[in-house]
């Protein structure tokens, strides 16, 4: 049998691995049905154990609640990573979410993963990594999410001056002649198949004669 120690461990570990802030023990203690006390107890068993191994991040406590972070000893190979990936190209996710951003801001993470049908929160973290998009207040609206607008960086970036100078969306919406060709194909495939002798609107031949005026079987 399963010990239930470890996997309330493996349960905490899991949480604050996936978590954007903070967790706080009271949230964890609910989500996995344990004691607050059990949950400091085993944030602070990890955390050591983590110390004694030598690992390349820590689990800490900040905020009211507990998140890992890199080791402070690995800062200078942790900010080599970053600026290596600043030269390196945008993905084609991270340039439609960075689209997405732009023309819709401000908005959150949710929205975002909304209109690209995809989760976008990896590609959210490159732009923020990269300084083209920032958090720039919270939703008014129930659970107050995080909503984000894009940087100084990007409009230098794009040469621009202002948001106000980005080309306007109908630059990028195909024409009226597209979009007829395209519903009128659309309306083709989805007219009824007539029958052999239909083609003028008539009514498709009985079989075996019709008993109201047509042919009469033979006998």
């Amino acid at each position: 049998m399963r010990d239930e120690n470890q996997e309330a461990r493996q349960a905490v570990e899991a949480i604050v691995m996936v978590a954007e802030e903070p967790v706080a023990p009271g949230l964890m203690a609910q989500l996995i049905e344990i004691p607050v006390e059990q949950v400091e107890t085993i944030c602070e068993q990890l955390a050591e154990e983590y110390r004694a191994d030598g690992r390349g991040f820590e689990l800490v406590r900040a905020g009211g609640g507990y998140r890992f972070r890199s080791h402070p000893d690995a800062e200078s190979y942790v900010k080599r990573y970053v600026v290596s990936g600043q030269s390196a190209r945008l993905s084609a996710a991270a340039l439609e979410t960075l689209a997405i951003v732009a023309y819709k801001q401000p908005l959150s993470r949710a929205q975002v993963s909304a209109i690209r049908g995809v989760n976008a929160e990896g590609a959210m973290r490159t732009l923020q990594l990269r300084g083209l998009v920032e958090e720039v207040g919270r939703d008014p609206g129930p659970g107050q999410a995080r909503l984000f607008a894009t940087t100084l960086a990007f409009l230098e970036r794009l040469g621009l001056d202002s948001i106000d100078d980005l080309p306007p969306l109908v630059d990028f919406v195909p024409g009226a002649e597209v979009i007829e060709a395209l519903e009128t194909s659309l309306m083709a495939d989805s007219r009824p198949t007539l029958e052999p002798g239909s083609e003028n609107g008539d009514e498709p031949a009985a079989r075996g004669g019709d008993l109201m005026g047509g042919d009469t079987p033979p006998v």
